[in-house]
C-alpha cells in the first residue's frame, strides 16, 4: 500500500541539503544520516538497504542521491516487475544528471526525472528506446490515460514494431472480445463500475466468485473497474471492502437521498426500499459512482448479492492498428 509519493536520501551535507529542497517541490520525504542532517531531512534509520526495503513497496518513487551503483545495490534484491515497482532515481548532489533506473514508463520515473531536472536545473538522462526516438511509449500513454494494461509482455513487441516501423495492434476497450491482430495488446480503461448490495454478513469468498462469474457474463474484464459501490448502510460490510481491495479500486458509498436522485430508469423493489429507503441499490449506485453515466448490465441476482454494472461516460471503444495489419 502506497504511503509516500516520494522519498528520498542521501549520504552528503550537499546531498541531504538538495533533497531538502526537492522533498519539499515535490511533496515527499527525504532522510540522510545523523551527520549529514540538515533542516527538513529526517534520519536515516539502519542501512541504506534497509531503507530501501522498507519504502520500495510502499512508495511511488524512491530517490537516490549519490552514485548510481548505491541505488542500483540498494534495490536490485527487491525488484520483481516493471508492473509492480515503483520509480527509482539517482542523481548526483549537485543534481547535474538526474537517472531514471527503474520503472521509467509505468512507474512514471522518466517523467519524474524530467521534473527533478527542471527543478534542479540539471539533464534528464533518460535511456528507454521510445523516448530517444521520440515515439510513442505505449505503457506510458496507458499510464497516462488511466488504462491497466492486460497483457504486459507484449508491450515489447509492440514498442519494437513502432521503432522498426512495423505493423502494431493496440485495443483500448473495457470489453472481453477476440484479438482483432496476431498480436494484440489490451489497454484496458478503468472506467467501469460494479454496484452491489448484499446481505449482512455476507461470506466473502462467495461474493469474490459471484462477482467473477457477473463480469464475466457481462463480457466485462476486471481490470477495467474503477470502484466498487453501494449504499452507506454497506459501509462496513466486509464481503464488499473486500471484494475492493481485491480488484484494487475503491469502495463507494452512498445515502438513500443521494441514491434516490440518480437519474433514469432502474428495477424497483419495494422489500428493498422498506429495508434501505431506496428502491433499488446496486443499480442506482453503480451509475452513481459512475458519474451518471451508462448502465450497462442491470440488477443480476446471485445467491445473498446483487450486482449491476456501469460506465463512466468518457469515450467511445477504440481499436487502434496500422494500416496493412489485417484482423483475425
Amino acid at each position: 500500500m502506497t504511503e509516500e509519493r516520494t522519498v528520498l536520501v542521501a549520504f552528503t551535507r550537499t546531498g541531504a541539503s538538495l533533497a531538502a529542497r526537492l522533498a519539499e517541490a515535490l511533496g515527499g520525504r527525504a532522510f540522510a544520516p545523523a551527520r549529514c542532517l540538515v533542516p527538513g531531512v529526517e534520519p536515516l534509520e539502519g542501512t541504506v538497504g534497509a531503507w530501501a526495503e522498507h519504502w520500495f513497496p510502499r512508495a511511488e518513487a524512491l530517490v537516490f542521491v549519490c552514485a548510481c551503483g548505491i541505488a542500483v545495490r540498494a534495490v536490485a534484491p527487491l525488484v520483481r516487475s516493471k508492473a509492480e515497482d515503483p520509480a527509482v532515481l539517482a542523481l548526483d548532489e549537485r543534481g547535474r544528471h538526474v537517472v531514471p533506473l527503474l520503472s521509467g514508463h509505468i512507474g512514471g520515473a522518466n517523467a519524474l526525472a524530467r521534473r527533478v531536472a527542471e527543478l534542479t536545473g540539471g539533464v534528464a538522462v533518460v535511456t528507454t528506446a521510445t523516448d530517444v526516438n521520440g515515439v510513442v511509449a505505449v505503457d506510458e500513454w496507458a499510464v497516462e490515460n488511466d488504462c491497466a494494461i492486460e497483457n504486459l509482455g507484449a508491450v515489447k513487441h509492440v514498442s519494437a514494431a513502432v521503432l522498426e516501423g512495423r505493423p502494431v495492434g493496440v485495443a483500448v476497450t473495457d470489453q472481453l472480445q477476440p484479438a482483432p491482430w496476431p498480436v494484440t495488446l489490451w489497454l484496458r480503461p478503468r472506467r467501469l463500475v460494479l454496484g452491489t448490495g448484499c446481505k449482512r454478513g455476507a461470506d466473502p469468498a462467495a461474493v469474490a466468485d459471484a462477482a467473477e462469474a457477473f463480469l464475466e457474463g457481462a463480457g466485462a474484464s476486471p481490470l477495467a473497474l474503477c470502484a466498487v459501490a453501494s449504499i452507506d448502510l454497506k459501509r462496513d460490510e466486509p464481503a464488499l471492502i473486500a471484494l475492493a481491495e481485491q480488484y484494487g479500486v475503491p469502495f463507494l458509498t452512498f445515502g438513500a437521498d443521494e441514491l434516490r436522485a440518480v437519474p433514469g430508469r432502474f428495477s424497483a423493489s419495494e422489500r428493498v426500499r422498506a429495508v434501505t429507503g431506496v428502491d433499488n441499490v446496486c443499480e442506482r449506485a453503480a451509475v452513481r459512482a459512475a458519474g451518471n453515466g451508462v448502465l450497462l448490465r442491470s440488477k443480476t441476482v446471485c445467491p445473498g448479492v446483487t450486482f449491476a454494472l456501469a460506465r463512466r461516460a468518457v469515450r467511445e471503444d477504440d481499436i487502434i492498428g496500422r494500416d496493412g495489419e489485417e484482423r483475425r
